[in-house]
């Protein structure tokens, strides 16, 4: 039998890895996001609770 065109997989493999890249990039953006969001609150929290006290 006849074989058809050999496999590309270079480029699946590039392929990949800057598939891999970009969810790594995505995940690493939603932790930081994550991140800056509590130290947000957390300061709000603070700062509310020091205005309530200086209120009392």
């Amino acid at each position: 039998m006849a074989k058809g065109p050999e496999k590309n997989t270079k480029n699946k493999a590039l392929h990949t890895k800057l598939l891999n890249r970009k969810k790594a990039k995505l995940q690493e953006e939603k932790k930081e996001k994550a991140l800056r969001l509590k130290t947000l609150v957390t300061k709000m929290n603070q700062q509310k609770n020091s205005d309530e006290s200086d209120a009392g």
